[in-house]
């Protein structure tokens, strides 16, 4: 009867020392900032390898802008990490490489090819989307959780994320596009 109890007391400890505290809003924004953070610092190593790959003087241009931009964006969120008492420290985005990855293809395949602006500008995009998707839902969070000054500075950025994306789009319909096609057009 003594090792059935021993035996009890020992699961018991065991689950109590294995159950954590629920996960907050708290948790998952620090989680969702970490993510964010990681995503700026890969954008900051593809921006000028997507510059220079451009035909485009004007889509070169926007790139190298909007790396100065996410430089800016990084010490705003070293900013948040600080207010948070937290280091600033990344945490490896799936998604951020795999939007990179499906970019650094289309340099690949579309090397010298007339498309290769328009897939480059649209791989850029799916970078701004996920962005605008992650930096309203930070702020939104910051907000919630009372974090006026956290909340003000990701709204910085999702302004600045949402005017590229803007400045893309522009681009897209007005040159790049319009190019590729009639690099199509001429060809058949």
């Amino acid at each position: 009867m003594a090792k059935r109890t021993k035996k009890r007391t020992i699961r018991k400890s065991t689950a109590r020392r294995t159950r954590q505290a629920p996960k907050t809003l708290n948790d998952l924004f620090l989680e969702t900032l970490k993510d964010i953070y990681f995503a700026e610092n890969k954008i900051i190593k593809t921006l000028p390898k997507m510059a220079k790959a451009a035909h485009s003087k004007d889509l070169a241009a926007a790139f190298n802008k909007h790396l100065r931009e996410t430089q800016g964006q990084v010490k705003r969120l070293d900013q948040v990490f600080k207010m948070l008492g937290k280091p600033a420290r990344g945490k490896t985005c799936e998604a951020i490489n795999g939007i990179t990855d499906e970019g650094a293809g289309i340099m690949r395949e579309f090397k010298n090819a007339p498309a290769l602006d328009a897939g480059l500008l649209a791989a850029a995009q799916a970078v701004e989307h996920y962005e605008i998707s992650r930096y309203g839902t930070l702020r939104t969070w910051a907000e919630e959780l009372g974090m006026q000054d956290a909340a003000r500075l990701l709204q910085e950025t999702l302004d600045e994320e949402e005017a590229t994306d803007h400045t893309l789009t522009e681009l897209a319909t007005s040159v790049i596009n319009l190019e590729a096609e009639g690099a199509y057009r001429s060809a058949a």
